[in-house]
């Protein structure tokens, strides 16, 4: 007796949300902002210092935040008809990839702050621990959340004995009070709490019998289309964008007149010296040129940028700048 056999069920595709994909490119815009600004700062082209500034600082963790959350929203999305391992697997595969290439490059070029889990690694990892959470209610998801954000300050709660934490490897989990130095760190807690907060609004949306107006918002003008494209290929982006930055800025040093960094640091040194001897600023400025121009009469201006000066070298730079300072 013939028996007609069913095909295997396969995932029914959700709609694409645009404006998803256009949150992700306004995301990586802002990105590219911080990163132009930290790269200037890198190379001393700015006298900000953008890693320590706290407004800088600020903007980066909210860049952060915002690509985790759509990394929530992108995972419900992407599951809503059913996990297609084959595609995501093979997402996961090039995300953790982008990390390990992210890792061995910045090795070599910061191995003093090289990125051992940053973003893309902190992707990885959340999209793995996400699919345990992709058909909870969305009362867990926040009450997860809140965990994810609170787990650093509670395990340091003084009853709790929570040294075993600092060992090195556990770095990641980010629940050490040990101060990280890498260029960019994003450990599993707090930051895992935005994916679930992702996850939940997510959910809350697509479990409602008819979508929200906003979700079917389609904008056409050319920025919509140009970030929504951006963020559409949004890993493609994350990879080159710094290339391409400090390549345009190392090319912009050699053809244009740009202060060198060497001479931009020493010159924010010799201001700072200033205000420790409350100097007013036109003073400094006159004493600074004054510097500059005796060190230059005297063949020892070049020595100075290249901390290259012998001992006796020194001791003129020093006197030179005395003099300068008593000159005003």
């Amino acid at each position: 007796m013939n028996q007609s056999v069913s095909p295997p069920a396969l995932p029914i595709p959700t709609p694409r949300i645009s404006l998803v994909d256009l949150a992700r490119g306004v995301a990586l815009m802002a990105m590219v902002v911080f990163h132009f600004a930290y790269d200037l700062s890198y190379f001393g082209l700015i006298d900000t210092d953008v890693p320590g500034e706290p407004g800088w600082r600020w903007f980066a963790r909210i860049i952060a935040g915002s690509f985790l959350t759509l990394v929530g929203i992108s995972l419900v999305l992407a599951t809503q008809g059913g996990l297609n391992r084959a595609a995501f697997l093979k997402r996961l595969a090039m995300v953790a990839g982008a990390a390990l290439i992210v890792t061995v490059a910045t090795r070599f070029a910061m191995p003093q702050a090289y990125i051992f889990f940053g973003i893309l690694h902190h992707v990885a990892v959340a999209s793995v621990l996400g699919l345990a959470f992709i058909r909870a209610p969305v009362i867990v998801l926040i009450v997860a959340a809140l965990f994810c954000f609170a787990l650093p300050v509670l395990v340091h709660h003084p009853a709790l004995d929570a040294a075993w934490l600092d060992t090195p490897w556990l770095a990641f989990l980010g629940l050490s009070p040990i101060a990280v130095r890498s260029a960019d760190f994003v450990p599993v807690f707090p930051w895992f709490g935005c994916v679930l907060g992702g996850m939940a609004l997510a959910r809350a949306v697509l479990g409602r019998a008819k979508l929200p107006g906003w979700t079917l918002w389609n904008p056409d003008d050319h920025l919509a289309r140009l970030l929504r494209w951006c963020g559409r290929r949004s890993l493609a982006f994350y990879l080159i964008h710094q290339p391409v930055l400090i390549g345009a800025i190392l090319l912009a040093i050699q053809i244009l007149p740009v202060t060198p960094p060497q001479e931009r640091a020493l010159r924010i040194t010799y201001q700072r010296t200033c205000e420790t001897l409350r100097i007013p600023d036109a003073a400094c400025a006159e004493s600074y040129a004054c510097t500059v121009a005796a060190l230059k009469r005297e063949g020892l201006w070049r020595g100075v940028l290249d901390n290259a000066l012998t001992a006796q070298e020194r001791e003129r730079t020093t006197a030179l700048t005395q003099a300068c300072f008593r000159a005003p």
